[in-house]
């Protein structure tokens, strides 16, 4: 699956590179606005037409109640973390380290808002943190599957909800498609709070 992903990537990238290159036949707003969203609705339709069927995910989804809110939380701990760590590593800004950190991997909020406070260096750093821990999620969730069905949740923070959800459901089972979505959905609603909140420390 994952040569797939990567195929359509490329494709896309060198899609959009040649639209630009040769008076922008397709029209940029009209991709971001209204096609990806198009696709991504019917993406979550997939999916969740696809949890319908398994009664067994069903069933376990009630079994675990509240206690699957523990997990999206657990994961933004973690990255606030490492965004400390990583900062003093680095030799960085280590509030504007953990507030890059903090965006879960929602690079498109993250990027902005991190240049908003931090600069625009911190906005680069956001995008760019945020985006690899995506497309790494994607590359890596074969592997570290193997290790525990739950790290590529925790790898995917913010973008299991939507566009890692995929792999995730196919690696790791049907089964652990409600708590990515949910551990994705609760880290996006966090994300911009915590930048915010973050930034007020500088």
């Amino acid at each position: 699956m994952i040569k797939y992903i990567l195929s359509a990537l490329i494709l896309g990238v060198a899609t959009g590179y040649l639209n630009n290159s040769f008076g922008s036949f397709i029209a940029n707003y009209w991709v971001s606005e209204y096609l990806f969203m198009l696709v991504l609705v019917m993406l979550l339709f997939v999916m969740g037409f696809t949890f319908g069927l398994d009664k067994g995910a069903m069933i376990k989804m009630k079994k675990a109640g509240l206690k699957i809110l523990v997990f999206p939380f657990a994961i933004a701990l973690g990255s606030v973390l490492g965004g400390l760590v990583g900062g003093y590593l680095l030799g960085i800004n280590v509030v504007g380290s953990i507030a890059v950190s903090s965006g879960f991997g929602w690079y498109t909020l993250t990027g902005p808002l991190a240049g908003r406070f931090f600069g625009a260096e911190f906005g680069a750093l956001g995008f760019s943190a945020n985006f690899l821990r995506e497309l790494l999620t994607i590359l890596a969730t074969p592997l570290i599957v193997k290790v525990d069905k739950h790290m590529p949740v925790a790898f995917g923070g913010a973008t299991t909800m939507d566009t890692t959800l995929p792999v995730i459901v196919r690696y790791c089972g049907s089964e652990m498609l409600i708590t990515a979505f949910s551990s994705g959905f609760i880290l996006s609603l966090l994300a911009p709070i915590t930048i915010t909140a973050i930034s007020t420390l500088a």
